[in-house]
């Protein structure tokens, strides 16, 4: 089902604001706000299991870029100072031996000393420097979560995790592709390039208009679908290792940073 949301939140909101408003209740995917900040994904585990998922990030940095790795049990990112990272995302899941056990706004009953905070890139980063270069968006024109999908592209194995690469996918116009490819490439640190352009069953991807997460896609006339590497893949990984407990974001849910998207362009 495709959602649409309406909000206060907006490409102007400050991402202090942003993540007031998420701690205060609200829910909405975080696609088109708080302009020039990074988003990002979260990963949450056990100490016991933090060295194996950071290995497993180091081997697969295209869909795993990390932004920070927090101590166990602390709570406040240096990458968002005075932020806490059990209440400010808009949607948590939280995960034991594989499964996903609820949906929540925070989650400060299932918090745990023990817990380490892997903050990962996110590429509704770079959607706005598309924008500006005239590139349409077009879930967030339309209210939209982006469409994210499985793929058959193997991540290498660390430790106790194995999954496959998550995408998430936009419709760029084909005279643009190339410049979505430049400017998201600016942004290795938030996915960066796209991994496919154009051909998704290449990639094993059968049924496009069905995303596996988020919502369903829009492609105007002329339009090319484009594949970049998801933050959704840690999920991926939790579904396929089944780690006795994990606490992600809900897909599309993000944790807004106060680090401006300049500072990861290369």
């Amino acid at each position: 089902m495709t959602s649409q949301f309406t909000t206060t939140l907006d490409a102007d909101s400050t991402p202090s604001a942003v993540r007031a408003a998420f701690r205060a209740g609200e829910v909405r995917p975080t696609c088109g706000i708080a302009r020039g900040h990074a988003q990002a994904n979260l990963m949450i585990l056990p100490k016991e299991q933090a060295f194996d998922f950071l290995l497993f990030a180091q081997r697969n940095p295209k869909p795993c870029p990390l932004l920070e790795v927090m101590e166990p049990g602390v709570t406040e990112p240096s990458t968002a100072p005075g932020a806490d990272i059990r209440t400010d995302v808009p949607l948590y899941r939280v995960w034991e031996d594989g499964e996903l056990v609820a949906e929540v706004k925070d989650v400060r009953d299932y918090w745990r000393d023990d817990l380490v905070t892997f903050i990962i890139g996110c590429s509704f980063t770079f959607e706005f420097p598309l924008m500006d270069d005239g590139i349409p968006v077009r879930h967030i024109t339309a209210g939209r979560n982006v469409p994210m999908y499985d793929t058959s592209i193997v991540c290498r194995p660390a430790g106790a995790f194995k999954s496959n690469m998550v995408v998430s996918m936009r419709g760029i116009p084909a005279q643009q592709v190339a410049d979505a490819c430049r400017i998201s490439g600016y942004y290795p640190s938030v996915h960066g390039a796209p991994v496919c352009v154009g051909d998704p069953q290449s990639i094993g991807i059968t049924d496009l208009d069905h995303p596996d997460y988020g919502d369903a896609p829009i492609l105007e006339p002329g339009d090319i679908p484009v594949f970049w590497a998801c933050g959704v893949t840690p999920q991926a990984a939790v579904m396929a290792s089944k780690p006795h407990f994990a606490i992600t974001h809900a897909p599309g849910h993000m944790f807004i940073t106060d680090v401006e998207d300049r500072r990861y362009m290369v």
